[in-house]
């Protein structure tokens, strides 16, 4: 024989309305508590991946220029775009950069990148992580042999309204010769 037992509601499992408010209470606080801490965490990857992407950049700009035999041109972004606005001098990289063939459509080089001219690569930095180069030009020229024009080229990365003293900072150098490293805030900016 099968019995049959009926619950009584105080005995039904689940959680009432009060004890779930409570537990989002807590969790809130607690989430409000720790937050601030994960800031720097946040910071330092955003600045990260923009590191990521430009030693990648300077690379592929590197290998086209050897299998073109030159010519190959990487340039910071100087117009608006993304809601970046437009830097200022020639040593902030703050929108971004392009990497084109110099000379690709009307036969003549002149050493910067044009609208008409074949662009390879175009990446927009994100609005939140500042980006200078320590020479200050706005072109980086590769020659035949994948070598850069100049002694060295060297980039700061720094989260937005922080110093160069932020441990979230790093730096890209890149030797004449194309060895490229990342050197962390207390090494910044690079030294040849």
């Amino acid at each position: 024989m099968h019995r049959i037992q009926h619950l009584h509601p105080r005995h039904s499992l689940g959680f009432t309305l009060i004890e779930l408010m409570v537990a989002v209470s807590v969790l809130g606080v607690l989430l409000a508590i720790a937050l601030p801490s994960f800031q720097p965490l946040i910071e330092r990857w955003r600045v990260r991946q923009v590191e990521s992407n430009l030693e990648a950049s300077l690379q592929f700009a590197r290998s086209e220029a050897i299998k073109r035999g030159g010519g190959i041109i990487m340039q910071k972004i100087t117009t608006n775009t993304h809601g970046c606005t437009a830097p200022s001098t020639k040593s902030e990289w703050d929108c971004g950069w392009i990497i084109c063939i110099d000379g690709s459509v009307d036969g003549k080089k002149n050493d910067k990148c044009e609208v008409k001219e074949a662009v390879l690569l175009r990446y927009e930095t994100p609005g939140n992580v500042l980006l200078s180069r320590t020479s200050g030009a706005k072109t980086i020229k590769f020659n035949r042999y994948g070598l850069v024009s100049g002694n060295y080229i060297g980039f700061n990365l720094m989260p937005e309204n922080k110093t160069i003293n932020n441990p979230a900072t790093q730096g890209v150098c890149m030797s004449s010769g194309g060895r490229i490293r990342t050197v962390k805030s207390e090494d910044v900016p690079c030294k040849g």
